[in-house]
């Protein structure tokens, strides 16, 4: 099984465990969660997320970060050994619960499903009863 550690932009780490709990209270137990704060260097957040990391990897354990290239991504980095520890940016509830959901799947099949999850999440969403506005005249 896979651990999932969410490092992110307070208080979206948290708040994506706590949908994960509501949901899923089953899967969520290998999920950990950590909020960085605006002051928080990225050595800080390293030095917050190993004994996260060290809680869930089972042996594996994958990595969901915010903005890749934003501190809690470049932490994460240094964590992820490509190996046994794998990093994905760009978490959504969808990624967040595909995750949980295959998580007993090798790692790399894993990332697919997260990957895929992720994507197929963002769609457009409109109301059918409301006539769309009309374009603006050039």
């Amino acid at each position: 099984m896979t651990g999932i550690l969410l490092i992110a932009h307070a208080p979206l780490a948290s708040a994506l465990q706590a949908v994960a709990r509501h949901t899923f209270p089953d899967c969520a137990r290998q999920l950990e969660a950590l909020d960085v704060t605006p002051d928080m260097s990225a050595d800080q957040v390293l030095e917050a997320a190993r004994p996260l990391l060290a809680r869930i990897a089972q042996p594996e354990a994958l990595i969901l970060t915010d903005v890749a290239g934003a501190t809690p991504s470049n932490a994460a980095l240094r964590l992820a050994d490509e190996i046994h520890v794998r990093q994905l940016a760009g978490v959504n509830v969808p990624m967040l619960w595909r995750s949980l959901c295959y998580a007993s799947e090798p790692l790399d099949q894993l990332i697919q499903r997260a990957v895929d999850g992720g994507k197929k999440g963002i769609v457009p969403v409109s109301n059918p009863d409301i006539a769309p506005a009309p374009s603006p005249a050039p």
